[in-house]
């Protein structure tokens, strides 16, 4: 854009206009693009305007980008001989394969995460992660219920979902009609990383912006969440990059202004 150019070479701009979003929000991605939310009650030249006032912030986020960029964890693929590991709920745990006559592979979760398959499944690599993904996201949606049920009524909010997805940038998102959306890679991390986001989401039912009261109530419910919003932005990349969707290559989470 001609008024962002100042001394510094222009943005690689990308704008979209929201009937969902409830307020401006500028995301910067890997690639150096940045794309601008604007939801649909908001004028234009009200979201140019604060695109401009952010240009400070989104340069310093393109060179972070670019720093993280070259140390984005390379995840060699799966052998499927019990080496395998991943995280879960912060720890470390063995894929232990299991052969068995069934029509498709199914997991069971315990000190390790044990996968029965069939010796033609286990010649399927593309099933037994397809398989890994839908198990660990069931996880995820349990954990992730049991925590916005106790934090809701702590808050005294109510909320609908929630909706478990693989979101490229994103760790969590609320709608105004209060649909949450969280990352099923969250129950990979630390428990109190996704207790962080599902904090973060839950306080978007008081205020759905990332206005200082929003922070004070986030601050109110988990007062170390600076600690694991910090832990995401830095481990963000290493958790994309287990079981990655096929053909996509791992990269940085992603950055908002004021999200996650």
């Amino acid at each position: 854009m001609a008024d962002l150019l100042g001394p510094f070479a222009p943005l690689q701009l990308t704008e979209r206009v929201s009937a969902r979003a409830g307020n401006i929000r500028i995301e910067v991605r890997p690639d150096g693009n940045v794309l601008l939310v604007i939801p649909k009650r908001v004028p234009r030249a009200t979201a140019h305007a604060f695109l401009k006032s952010r240009e400070e912030w989104i340069r310093q986020k393109l060179v972070e980008l670019k720093s993280r960029a070259a140390r984005v964890p390379v995840r060699r693929a799966m052998r499927w001989d019990g080496s395998d590991t991943i995280s879960l709920r912060g720890r470390e745990m063995n894929v232990r394969v299991v052969l068995a006559r069934l029509a498709r592979p199914t997991l069971r979760f315990g000190d390790d995460i044990q996968l029965y398959c069939s010796t033609q499944d286990l010649g399927r690599p593309e099933r037994l992660v397809t398989t890994l993904r839908a198990g660990i996201a069931k996880l995820a949606r349990h954990d992730a219920r049991l925590l916005l049920d106790a934090e809701s009524a702590r808050l005294g909010v109510s909320y609908e979902g929630p909706r478990i997805a693989d979101q490229k940038s994103l760790w969590g998102s609320c709608t105004p009609d209060g649909l949450i959306s969280l990352n099923w890679r969250l129950v990979m991390a630390p428990p109190e990383a996704l207790r962080y986001v599902v904090i973060h989401e839950l306080c978007h039912r008081r205020h759905l912006d990332h206005s200082p009261r929003f922070w004070r109530l986030v601050e109110k419910q988990m007062a170390d969440h600076v600690q694991w919003r910090a832990w995401l932005r830095e481990h963000g990349a290493a958790l994309h990059a287990v079981l990655p969707k096929s053909g996509a290559e791992p990269t940085p989470a992603s950055l908002f202004d004021g999200a996650l």
